[in-house]
């Protein structure tokens, strides 16, 4: 807008100059002009220089091509070769083996043994999982030169549920199981009344429940945490529960990791008599706290454990208490990449001894037992371990233990034979005694890969005890060893085989009834053969059988409780998806 105002304005100007200058010129007189014409006009338009497509070179340097002249000097050469069409070589492979999440197991043997077993899995999502397993193991059959029944049953029932999630994991499990057992370890020398004879009524029950679970935890100072309760009962109304927690915790002090351990462990439980009085009960209870801090030192060839123990342990049923302090200490140092290891370490406890670990290790002690923790001072040991040629691993250790208040099985006394005694007091069961050990050890173990389908493994013990107050370590043996094989012949074919060798020990034989003094006995040493063979029909069933005591020795691993003969059990398991 503002610029054709502008051009209005100037185009105005502009004809008002010319109108003025006509006017102007209007009033002057122009005169006359004299025009010479010397040469008409004839314009002409002149040649444009262009650069030519192709330019003349006169350069010195360039030269010109010569032509090149070649030829071929071919000779014959005979041939005999046909080549054959090219094809793609074929690869065998193996059949993947389908993976089931369930299986059941029967199996049928000597001594009217039957085996039962079933496992089932369910992924629930991708981080949770639930699983159960039942177990059946039972035998009716009477042991040779053994007056008393010999049968026997285990059942358990596992049940567990896990979840491993990005910043937490977890799992809850727990555990029933009844077992059934007969004191028939009666003296064979020792002669009963028939009557009494068959009023003995040797059967003991133990019925256990235990639920635990844990819990692990990512950037957290509670590192991890672990519990469980237990309760215990038998025939005779024992009765005891265990509950212990144990908490991890890591705390950022330094640039290597330093841990703090807790443990809280409360036993308490009851027994209905003393195996000597029937006027008196038996009641523990035991309460245990224990600290442990340790700095962990982790590096390409050295892994370092620098802690100790401070426990508080009190006795509530007799209002007693005590401190103790033990050594944490673990080391191991890689001299020689994985073939030569050296490994160290200076350990102690409060252990506390329950009704249901003392049965687990001997099913046959009495209901009378006296249970006390025990002090275990230190356990030093050092050893070497690696692997040779890449399939031989190995491993020597050598060890030296204290433990004071360490409890020791020992056959109770013969009472004598009466009618109105339980089916433990005829000198066919097992009680307890404290001394204080020290024991010296060496142990030794090889384990060999010859291939992928066959492993060989040895290894062997060695004991020297030394107590306190009693003559012998009653019932513990100065040697053991033991072999095994696996081998797969084929990939449907496995088979394999144990033994088992224990040295001699020693017990106490006693008599109250006469008032005779205790003697000691000395167990002989045993050796324990077994087999095994697995078929595998399909990719669901497969048959066993399993040949135990070959030897078909009725050998005593307790005082008077020989154990039975040569026994054999076959069966199948099939695995299945539900």
């Amino acid at each position: 807008m503002m610029f054709k105002k502008a051009a209005t304005f100037i185009i105005c100007m502009s004809i008002g100059t010319l109108a003025t200058v006509a006017q102007e010129t209007e009033n002057q007189d122009l005169g006359t002009e004299v025009v010479n014409v010397v040469k008409p006009y004839s314009p002409t338009i002149s040649d444009a220089f262009k650069v030519k497509e192709t330019p003349s070179l006169n350069d010195s340097v360039t030269t010109q091509k010569k032509p090149v002249k070649y030829s071929i000097f071919s000779v014959p050469v005979a041939s005999t070769f046909t080549p054959a069409k090219g094809t793609a070589a074929d690869v065998e492979k193996s059949k993947r083996l389908s993976l089931y999440d369930n299986y059941v197991t029967l199996g049928f043997g000597s001594y009217t043994t039957a085996l039962a077993e079933l496992y089932s899995n369910w992924q629930l999502s991708r981080t949770d999982n639930f699983g159960i397993f039942l177990r059946h193991n039972s035998a009716q059959g009477d042991i040779d030169n053994v007056a008393l029944p010999a049968d026997y049953l285990d059942t358990q029932l596992d049940m567990s549920y896990s979840s491993f999630q990005r910043d937490i994991s977890y799992d809850f499990n727990l555990n029933a199981s009844h077992e059934l057992i007969n004191w028939y370890g009666l003296n064979p020398n020792e002669t009963f009344p028939q009557d009494v004879f068959d009023n003995i009524d040797s059967k003991q029950s133990y019925v256990s429940f235990k639920i635990g679970g844990g819990v692990a935890l990512e950037d957290s100072y509670l590192k991890q945490a672990r519990g469980t309760i237990r309760y215990t009962s038998d025939r005779f109304s024992s009765s005891e529960i265990h509950a212990k927690l144990m908490p991890q915790i890591v705390l950022p002090i330094t640039e290597h990791e330093f841990l703090v351990d807790l443990d809280v462990d409360f036993l308490g439980g009851s027994f209905e008599r003393s195996y000597l009085s029937t006027l008196t009960p038996i009641n523990y209870s035991f309460f245990n706290l224990g600290l442990s801090p340790a700095l962990v030192i982790l590096n390409d060839d050295l892994t370092l454990h620098l802690g100790a123990a401070f426990y508080f342990g009190q006795d509530l049923e007799n209002s007693d208490s005590d401190f103790f302090i033990y050594p944490k200490v673990r080391a191991s140092y890689r001299l020689v990449d994985e073939l030569l290891i050296a490994y160290g370490g200076l350990e102690g406890e409060l252990r506390q001894n329950s009704f249901y670990q003392i049965k687990e290790v001997n099913p046959f002690v009495s209901p009378t037992l006296a249970l006390a923790p025990t002090d275990q001072l230190y356990d030093g040991y050092v050893g070497l371990k690696g692997k040779l040629a890449g399939n031989i691993g190995y491993n020597i250790r050598g060890t030296y233990k204290q433990e004071n208040n360490k409890p020791f099985f020992m056959q109770n006394p013969y009472k004598g034979a009466s009618n109105g005694f339980e089916g433990y007091e005829f000198g066919n069961s097992f009680g307890l005694v404290y001394d204080d050990l020290s024991t010296l050890s060496a142990f030794g173990e090889l384990k060999v890969n010859l291939n992928s389908n066959t492993a060989i493994g040895v290894n062997a013990t060695y004991n020297n005890y030394s107590t306190e107050v009693l003559p012998s370590a009653y019932n513990l043996p100065e040697f053991t060893a033991g072999a095994t094989l696996d081998i797969g012949f084929t990939d449907k074919i496995f088979a394999g085989g144990s033994l088992f060798f224990v040295g001699e020990r020693t017990d106490v034989l006693s008599d109250t009834f006469i008032n005779t003094l205790p003697v000691e006995v000395t167990l002989d040493s045993y050796l324990d053969a077994n087999v095994y063979a697995n078929y595998r029909i399909n990719e669901r069933v497969s048959v066993f059988v399993k040949g135990s005591n070959l030897l078909s020795d009725n050998y005593q691993k307790w005082l008077n409780t020989p154990v039975q003969g040569l026994q054999v059990l076959a069966g199948a398991t099939y695995k299945f998806n539900w």
